[in-house]
């Protein structure tokens, strides 16, 4: 078979995939550790700026609020503009509305910031995953696009790291260098994506044909051509509404669901760790061990599902992610006035179980929408995926206040376990498929 006979979704990973992997990968751990960091902040400023129960659950749900208008916005402005424009963008959002937080006074200024970076989040994960997957082979594509998720979990990781350590400093208004450490991210990774190409199958859809043979011959070589490309639909402009009656509304209600499910628990933890864990009787340093020990093992869950992604495939995966999982939260609902170690080990093991769903949020969406709804589909996911989430992260001070951790632990696994029933459900299997043959409601 010779190069003029290979589809672009059939060759070897070449150095060009690997870099924009990385530029790709630098956004999600941005991602994560500005989204985490509120998690260090929030109990200082709290004290700080005598913010109640209600202003600390809006600030930190206001990321996620943002997300879900970022994630309408970017798939509108990812089909309309490109993947490109907006892979800029957003880490532009990120260091600005970082840098303004060592100046706010209030709440409301910090909710008006974290809002703004929501909006930059959603973006990233319309144009950041659309963008990768169009470029990578499909024996690739999963594993790279779950490893943004063991990206986000990184970039989480590290803003507990760092933020900690300049709490520790203490500087009077620590947690101000807290919320603008993050801007050092953005800087690097504005520099990093300097030179990246828009993605051929985007401008295929608009009919810019010549310029996506030139960014074709530049990435996979100079006897590639369009004849290279699978064919894919004409460019249509569809409207919310028309999505959803195109056939893929039932797509689009299933990522934004098990997105959801996944993400609801998960962004609760790392809004409320201290009073989460301080509430399971950790304090101190089993708090500090604890952290520690979570945030990890959700990495470690991360990097296993990405290593058995392909030969497991996404439908089991999915559906075993949230099982296992679920059962931990009971566990931990069930055990919650238990000893340390054993609330450390239930909370271990959510964390290690629920890395299947959570690599899958990035590969479902980018598989199950063709070239001229990708964008819009994975906005959709997104959006309606984080309102739950922040519904359920604007509910945890006042949940602890008034039903207590056990019962609040109850709560997040009846979530999960909504996650494992529409999988079981509607979850679909898109391993070893093409982009095209993934996306085709005959699929």
């Amino acid at each position: 078979m010779t190069k003029n006979d290979v589809s672009i979704d059939d060759v070897s990973l070449n150095g060009f995939h690997r870099l924009l992997s990385i530029r790709t990968g630098g956004g999600w751990l941005l991602d994560g550790y500005v989204l985490s960091i509120i998690g260090v902040a929030l109990m200082q400023l709290s004290a700080d700026l005598h913010l109640s129960n209600f202003w600390q659950g809006m600030i930190a749900a206001s990321a996620l609020i943002g997300i879900f208008f970022g994630g309408f916005l970017g798939g509108w402005m990812g089909g309309f503009l490109g993947r490109k424009k907006l892979y800029f963008v957003a880490p532009v959002l990120f260091t600005l509305c970082s840098l303004t937080q060592l100046w706010v006074e209030s709440g409301i200024a910090i909710f008006l910031c974290r809002f703004i970076i929501g909006v930059g989040v959603g973006f990233e994960y319309t144009a950041g995953g659309s963008l990768l997957a169009e470029f990578l082979p499909k024996q690739a594509r999963g594993p790279r696009l779950a490893m943004l998720t063991i990206m986000w979990f990184v970039g989480a990781a590290l803003a507990y790291i760092v933020g900690n350590a300049l709490l520790g400093f203490g500087y009077d208004h620590a947690w101000r260098w807290v919320l603008v450490s993050p801007a050092v991210i953005g800087i690097i990774l504005i520099i990093m994506r300097i030179g990246t190409p828009e993605s051929p199958r985007w401008l295929i859809s608009k009919g810019r044909t010549a310029e996506a043979e030139a960014i074709i011959k530049q990435v996979y070589g100079a006897n590639f051509s369009l004849a290279n490309v699978p064919a894919q639909a004409p460019e249509k402009q569809l409207s919310f509404t028309q999505v959803l009656a195109s056939g893929y509304g039932k797509r689009v209600f299933f990522c934004s669901m098990f997105w959801a499910c996944s993400v609801i628990p998960v962004f609760a933890v790392y809004a409320f760790a201290p009073k989460v864990l301080a509430a399971l009787h950790l304090k101190g340093e089993w708090a500090s061990l604890g952290s520690v020990i979570i945030t990890m093992m959700f990495v470690v869950g991360c990097v296993i599902a990405t290593r058995l992604i392909n030969s497991m495939g996404r439908r089991k995966m999915v559906i075993q992610s949230f099982l296992w999982s679920g059962l931990a939260l009971l566990g931990l609902g069930m055990f919650s006035d238990s000893s340390q170690i054993l609330i450390v080990v239930l909370f271990s093991l959510y964390a290690l179980f629920i890395g299947g769903a959570q690599v899958l949020q990035l590969v479902y969406p980018n598989e199950l929408f063709p070239t001229e709804i990708r964008a819009i589909g994975v906005g959709m996911g997104t959006s309606f995926s984080r309102i739950g989430a922040a519904i359920g992260t604007w509910l945890v001070p006042m949940s602890l206040d008034t039903i207590g951790i056990g019962n609040t632990m109850f709560v997040a696994a009846g979530v999960t376990l909504l996650g494992l029933i529409v999988s079981v459900a509607l979850a679909p299997e898109t391993r070893a498929m093409s982009l095209e043959e993934a996306t085709s409601l005959n699929s």
